[in-house]
């Protein structure tokens, strides 16, 4: 089972004008949070995962908790809250990338603290983190101390997934990027948020920084131009993108880290031990798979990632 850690939020997607009134606003509400979509994304592929998170107990709160027990995710690691739901507003541009605007101030996902922390079992394999709940207390330092607490003991997954407009300091993003990363097996990058941390560097530069500490595999995002994977010993290459129509990219790199840890999982080679053993063969391959999967969610609108069997 993999334990996905972090937020749990209702996107609001702006819709077309279909009416003349000016003072009117269409939206389409959809369940998301990048953790949250990996989580759901893990049981699609057929692999069993949980959800540490803070949850509201108000309306949408409980949609989420649906919502996850639907998809079958385990909620026994939901915390609840009488907070609120953190709620991202989102406006998809042509090319079908999405622009974020959060409100989150004093919502339920962010209340999370180490007093929160789960005891974990040996059924858990691994732990993934990643997204703006790296950034804003109290759930930061929770999940910084889970990490440090587990990654002498299973695999741990990081994507930063840069939001700036819940924590708007670059800097603060830099350090707790690096804090993360130290703790981290396998970091999953795109380059748009590479180029946010780090504009002056080149991609190579900092995965070779990463990779000195704990980190085996950084893996690097391109959107249309595939994914490049960056290796201790076997060097660094890319793998393309699949041709699709796309409706927009929501919830595309939430399925390429869901699929990352599907392929590992397959192959029982989802632990710490066996990652300097993946020949470049594999490694191809796991990156053709996980490509794969993004292109299928890219074809839908909003974060509907794939099943197993979607995935060729």
């Amino acid at each position: 089972m993999y334990l996905v850690c972090g937020e749990a939020l209702f996107d609001f997607f702006s819709q077309p004008d279909s009416s003349a009134q000016s003072n009117k606003v269409a939206f389409q509400a959809i369940a998301g949070g990048s953790p949250f979509n990996v989580a759901v994304g893990l049981r699609r592929l057929g692999v069993e995962s949980g959800f540490f998170a803070g949850i509201s107990t108000d309306y949408l709160g409980k949609r989420l908790a649906t919502v996850l027990e639907e998809e079958g995710v385990r909620d026994d690691f939901l915390i609840h809250f009488d907070a609120p739901t953190t709620l991202s507003m989102v406006a998809v541009g042509a090319d079908g990338s999405p622009q974020y605007s959060f409100r989150g101030e004093g919502c339920a996902d962010r209340l999370l603290s180490i007093e929160h922390l789960p005891v974990l079992d040996a059924s858990v394999r691994g732990l993934h983190v990643g997204s703006f709940s790296l950034v804003v207390q109290p759930v930061a330092d929770a999940l910084l101390t889970l990490v440090q607490r587990e990654s002498g003991k299973r695999l741990i997954t990081f994507d930063p997934n840069v939001r700036l407009n819940p924590a708007p300091s670059i800097e603060l993003w830099r350090d707790q990027v690096a804090k993360f990363a130290k703790h981290a097996h396998i970091v999953k990058v795109s380059d748009e948020d590479l180029h946010l941390l780090y504009p002056d560097l080149e991609a190579a530069t900092i995965a070779q920084g990463w990779l000195k500490d704990n980190c085996q595999l950084v893996i690097m995002t391109r959107g249309r131009e595939g994914a490049t994977v960056f290796t201790r010993s076997l060097g660094n290459w890319s793998v393309p993108a699949r041709e699709v129509h796309t409706a927009d990219t929501v919830g595309a790199g939430d399925t390429f880290q869901a699929a990352l840890i599907t392929f590992l999982t397959e192959r029982e080679l989802d632990t710490p031990a066996s990652l300097p053993t993946l020949t470049r063969q594999t490694l191809t391959e796991m990156l053709d798979f996980a490509v794969a999967a993004a292109a299928v969610t890219c074809t839908r609108v909003g974060p509907d990632l794939p099943y197993r069997d979607q995935v060729v």
